[in-house]
């Protein structure tokens, strides 16, 4: 039978990996809504437009705050989990977490 502890890592694993998306994602969402605001008002849109438009870009720059939240709290527990069960080193579970946690941290120092 599986070790209880790998499936915890690997779905302590997915989370962060998951969380570390969605702010990617989050971000880049509104980098096009940025541009895609900027070309409408180059073009004189409609005001109205506009400002739906913005509005758009304001829900996606407010998820990413909450997603940094939840990737702060995912990735200290997955470090604790890591540093709790060194014995399982050798398994490509914990290398594959071990990869993710340093991901993670690169995309909460920006």
């Amino acid at each position: 039978m599986s070790d209880p502890r790998i499936k915890t890592l690997k779905i302590k694993t997915g989370i962060v990996k998951r969380l570390t998306k969605e702010i990617s994602m989050y971000e880049k969402e509104a980098e096009k809504q940025r541009q895609k605001i900027d070309k409408m008002k180059l073009e004189a849109k409609d005001e109205h437009d506009v400002k739906k438009q913005e509005e758009v870009l304001q829900e996606s720059l407010m998820m990413v705050p909450d997603c940094r939240r939840r990737l702060v709290t995912a990735l200290a527990d997955l470090k604790a989990i890591l540093e709790s069960e060194q014995d399982l080193v050798e398994i490509e579970e914990f290398q594959t977490a071990t990869n993710i946690v340093s991901e993670a941290e690169v995309i909460l120092v920006k």
